[in-house]
């Protein structure tokens, strides 16, 4: 007897081993990166994400959510299969899929309705189709924020002051193009190098959207922000196209489903730390100066506009200049 209930035990032993490994299998797990911390405006699409994907397939896709600084390397691990998806910003997207530089030609939107309609409306659905072409799949636009100024002690009172500074600017052409015209000393490099950068004086400045100053601390690193607001920052989650394709078509809905509450996650919290983190910034120290005069810097940027309407056409700039509401 005693003989007998050991073999059946040992006999079921690797039935229950199977089926465990068969309920292992059966789980997709996708890793997504973000480069912001975990409190901020990225990181808050990140859990949207994870929330709306993983409750809508019944946990058969589990998500991962981790920290990647370099959008860049993000970018062509997800091309190569190597990560499942990515949250970043759109400024190292341009070297993948050249169409997507478009959105980031300064003074091109005015304020955060018109971007958002932009995007959400048939030019911006567009744009996110072409990533296909690049080996990745586009699954929502999110944002940044409109990008403006900081610099160490050096202080700017009009964009003259800012000829020969050196500024970080993301590996954006069109960032470098623009501050360029300017007389700036344009700075790429990856954001993870940019504290250390500012910290030694390897730059005079940077410019990023008041999310990313205030998540980062940036302004524990520089005297002066500048309110220029001068580029729409767009972000964008993308995944990887074979990843996707793998997916049955409940678990493919639900990838849309939670890009759509990631997105809705993300612009909530880039409005709320746009309303707040100015007030944040001023009283942790930095000398806050609202730019009266943005036409100054947009026309300090104007030498770069022929080559935008060259590269992107006089017609598509004003057409997305131009948008409405219908």
């Amino acid at each position: 007897m005693y003989i007998r209930k050991i073999s059946v035990l040992v006999g079921l032993a690797p039935l229950a081993m199977a089926c465990g490994m068969s309920a292992a299998a059966a789980q997709t797990v996708l890793t997504v990166t973000h480069s912001s911390p975990a409190d901020s405006h990225f990181g808050d699409a990140a859990v949207a994400f994870k929330d709306v994907l993983e409750g809508g397939t019944d946990g058969s896709v589990s998500v991962v959510i981790q920290r990647l600084d370099n959008e860049r390397e993000a970018l062509e691990s997800v091309q190569l299969g190597s990560q499942e998806c990515a949250i970043g910003s759109t400024g190292p997207l341009g070297n993948f899929v050249p169409e997507t530089r478009v959105l980031d030609v300064p003074f091109l939107f005015n304020d955060y309705a018109h971007a958002r309609g932009v995007l959400d409306g048939e030019i911006g659905q567009n744009l996110l189709a072409a990533l296909s072409n690049y080996g990745l799949e586009g699954v929502a636009w999110l944002e940044n924020g409109f990008r403006s100024l900081t610099t160490g002690s050096r202080l700017v009172e009009s964009p003259e002051d800012l000829r020969g500074m050196k500024i970080r600017t993301m590996e954006n052409p069109i960032h470098m193009q623009a501050w360029e015209a300017a007389g700036v000393l344009p700075t790429p490099m990856a954001f993870s190098e940019l504290p250390s950068a500012l910290q030694q004086g390897t730059v005079d400045g940077q410019e990023n959207p008041i999310p990313v100053i205030l998540s980062n601390n940036l302004d524990m690193m520089q005297q002066h922000l500048y309110l220029t607001r001068h580029v729409y920052s767009p972000g964008i989650l993308v995944c990887n196209p074979d990843f996707v394709a793998s997916l049955d078509d409940t678990q493919r809905a639900a990838l849309t489903q939670a890009g759509a509450a990631a997105a809705a996650a993300n612009r909530a919290r880039v409005e709320k730390d746009e309303t707040a983190g100015i007030e944040t910034l001023r009283k942790r120290g930095i000398d806050v100066r609202e730019v009266e005069n943005r036409d100054a810097y947009r026309e300090a940027m104007a030498g770069a506009n022929a080559g935008f309407e060259s590269e992107f056409g006089a017609e598509t700039l004003q057409r997305i200049r131009n948008w409405s509401p219908e």
